[in-house]
């Protein structure tokens, strides 16, 4: 996937194949596939902490609940279930959405609005893959 974006990249702005493809992604303000999907699903992942998703999706996240009464606990925080790391367990929505949306930073976890959220989130990994 992420060739053909490079590819259409290229098109896009009449660039050769041999142009270097960060630069015209950045001028693009395109965010490579591996960030791309990472958006999806900590998109999802706020739909479903906002009850604008399905049910089934819902179920599937539980927050984590912590004991001692700390900061932590007004983070919104979610509880990743075990798995194994050896099998695709880990690529699992139940898995991969509460790994990913604990390692954003605490003011995107807590946005309430969904506008803000898309624009912040999409700043957070745009700076992570170019910067």
């Amino acid at each position: 996937l992420q060739r053909i974006q490079n590819t259409a990249a290229r098109l896009v702005v009449h660039g050769s194949r041999y142009d270097q493809i960060t630069p015209i992604l950045q001028s693009l303000h395109w965010l490579p596939i591996r960030s791309r999907i990472e958006f999806k699903i900590c998109l999802l992942t706020f739909k479903c902490l906002n009850n604008i998703c399905p049910a089934y999706l819902i179920d599937l996240l539980n927050l984590y609940s912590n004991p001692h009464n700390s900061r932590s606990s007004n983070s919104l925080v979610l509880r990743v279930p075990p798995h194994k790391h050896s099998t695709l367990g880990g690529r699992a929505f139940a898995v991969s959405a509460p790994a990913l949306w604990n390692k954003l930073p605490r003011d995107i976890r807590l946005s309430v609005n969904l506008d803000k959220f898309k624009w912040l989130l999409k700043t957070h990994l745009y700076n992570r893959a170019f910067n």
